[in-house]
């Protein structure tokens, strides 16, 4: 049986009784008022699910309550009911945000009908609004480091306008959320929110994702399917790890940017959209220019504003709150009670020099969660996760030319050892470092780290072509 609570306000008693006797009938817990004052007064003291109300009352009239009603309670679902119903009262009810309006006496069908309906819909707007709130602090900003607060305002500079933004740092900075926050804070916010990784779409299906395709335009197109700039339309875009794609797609993404129209996979047809584009690299895009691997055309169409996220060790004192935070979510997603991390413990936290960012301490946070069982986590809880930087590395890093360099070969030298650690499974290892398959593959490319059968925990490093030494004589 249902449990909502309804609110009939009229002010006729033997239609307040009918109206009453059925929805009780029902199931449902029923009010009724003479009124709309005493009605306005009900409802901010016990909120009903819905009201029915008449538009012809005493003193008030229910037009004007429905006005007052909606500015105490928006989400407040309300039916309008008249004896003398007119297509101008149900228009202006309607635009007052009533959910319908029905005629006096309804019968026993309509009036359940509406009733029922109205209430699905006010449940389903707000699972919506919960699962929006929901999702907006599973994408919240967390941290109070001058450099965060940096990027907080020119978040805040940027959103409301249509520039492109490009936004730069390494992998697991955030560089996602502070996309999201650009839509969540613009004028685009109600229309779509389309992510597109171009690092984990093969080059061969890239172009079929942005813009669709045609049915039987190529081997496996068994429909017409829309790409992610037309289901952005009027929305957003961003393109992760644009640096990936390749100089053929690099082209048909500028002429969206320069034109707003691109055709289908197999297509023929221009279709205009109206998206703003937002796009995030972990590479230095500059120098893939000159490495001819990037156009500068789409460099500088996507480059209007740029935005460089810190990596999580210039960000030392956002590193308690982002710990605790995701100590918070973790123990109310896996149904634990709320556990604390020791002063010791957190300063190993400081300390360390966290190559995969934010993202490998939310990973570390959740398998803290899982495994450890005491309520507070310990240091050596923590140093069991985590890789120390060692003397030797050190001393090894020292002997690089730039910090650059040092970076690089600390990064590969990581990589390398948890690979070996996880028996080299690719999965495991870039769930353990942090970052996506796809950013470890590419990676270990650029490092020229591989595997081989004669010696499965080694590296190869990349030869030198052999040089010509003339003919043999």
């Amino acid at each position: 049986m249902s449990k909502e609570d309804l609110l009939i306000v009229d002010d006729e008693p033997s239609v307040r009784k009918s109206l009453v006797d059925t929805l009780r009938d029902e199931g449902y817990q029923v009010s009724s008022l003479g009124s709309a004052e005493e009605a306005l007064s009900w409802i901010q003291k016990s909120p009903p699910d819905l009201v029915l109300l008449d538009i012809w009352l005493p003193g008030m009239d229910g037009i004007a309550a429905l006005e007052r009603m909606k500015k105490l309670m928006p989400d407040l679902a309300v039916v309008m009911i008249s004896g003398h119903g007119s297509i101008e009262a149900a228009v202006r009810a309607t635009k007052l945000g009533a959910y319908d309006f029905i005629e006096k006496p309804p019968s026993q069908e309509r009036l359940t009908l509406v009733v029922r309906h109205a209430l699905d819909q006010a449940r389903l707007e707000k699972e919506n609004l919960q699962l929006r709130e929901t999702l907006q602090k599973r994408y919240e900003i967390i941290g109070g480091s001058a450099a965060l607060a940096d990027i907080q305002q020119k978040i805040c500079s940027v959103a409301p306008t249509n520039g492109r933004v490009l936004i730069c740092g390494e992998s697991g900075t955030g560089k996602e959320l502070v996309a999201r926050a650009i839509h969540q804070q613009s004028l685009r916010r109600e229309k779509p929110f389309v992510e597109v990784n171009c690092a984990a779409i093969p080059e061969d299906l890239i172009e079929s994702e942005l813009f669709g395709h045609e049915k039987g335009s190529f081997t496996g197109a068994t429909a017409k399917r829309r790409g992610k700039f037309e289901i952005g339309d009027g929305g957003t875009i961003f393109l992760d790890e644009v640096g990936d794609m390749s100089l053929r797609t690099q082209a048909k993404v500028l002429r969206v940017l320069e034109e707003q129209r691109f055709e289908r996979v197999g297509g023929v047809e221009s279709i205009t959209v109206d998206v703003r584009v937002l796009a995030a690299s972990n590479k230095d895009l500059e120098e893939e220019i000159r490495a001819g691997r990037f156009r500068e055309d789409l460099y500088y169409r996507l480059n209007v504003v740029p935005l460089n996220v810190p990596p999580l060790r210039e960000r030392g004192n956002d590193i308690p709150l982002l710990a605790n935070h995701f100590l918070r979510e973790f123990c109310a997603e896996y149904g634990r009670r709320e556990k604390t991390i020791s002063a010791s413990a957190m300063e190993v936290l400081k300390d360390y020099h966290w190559p995969g960012n934010v993202r490998e301490l939310k990973n570390l946070i959740e398998r803290l969660i899982i495994m450890v069982s005491s309520n507070t986590i310990s240091p050596q809880d923590i140093q069991s996760s985590l890789r120390p930087v060692t003397p030797t590395d050190v001393g090894r890093l020292l002997g690089e030319e730039t910090l650059r360099e040092a970076g690089e070969q600390f990064e590969k030298d990581y990589i390398l050892e948890r690979l070996r650690e996880n028996n080299w499974n690719i999965s495991r290892t870039a769930e353990k470092l942090g970052i996506e398959r796809s950013t470890l593959h590419r990676k270990m490319n650029d490092y020229g780290v591989r595997k081989t059968a004669k010696e499965p925990i080694r590296e190869i490093h990349k030869q030198p072509p052999p040089q010509n030494e003339g003919p043999q004589g």
